[in-house]
């Protein structure tokens, strides 16, 4: 399953089920840009237990704001929906994999 981009008005429902981890970035964001491969190998290695998505907070203010987003990139890890981990900033693949299966 690739990488999907949302936005305000699909959010809740891209969330909505399983396990999800949702990207909160801006294209001008360099810890932002530096974190995208580590998504696209975490995606390619373990989209049997997560779907990974993607929301640019320059476009989509509305979902930012309604979580919070204060820094970028901000992860947050949904399970059917809610909320169930954070790390904001860059993190290393391990750290993100070890996220990951903790809620899995």
């Amino acid at each position: 399953m690739a990488i999907t981009n949302v936005t305000d008005q699909n959010f809740a429902k891209e969330t909505s089920e399983g396990l999800v981890l949702a990207d909160f970035w801006a294209p001008w964001c360099g810890p932002c840009k530096m974190i995208a491969p580590v998504l696209e190998e975490i995606d390619g290695e373990m989209e049997d237990k997560v779907q990974i998505v993607k929301l640019d907070v320059d476009e989509n203010q509305e979902t930012a704001g309604k979580y919070g987003v204060m820094s970028i990139p901000t992860l947050l890890l949904f399970k059917d929906g809610n909320v169930v981990d954070q790390v904001i900033g860059f993190q290393p693949k391990e750290a993100l994999v070890d996220l990951i299966n903790k809620h899995a």
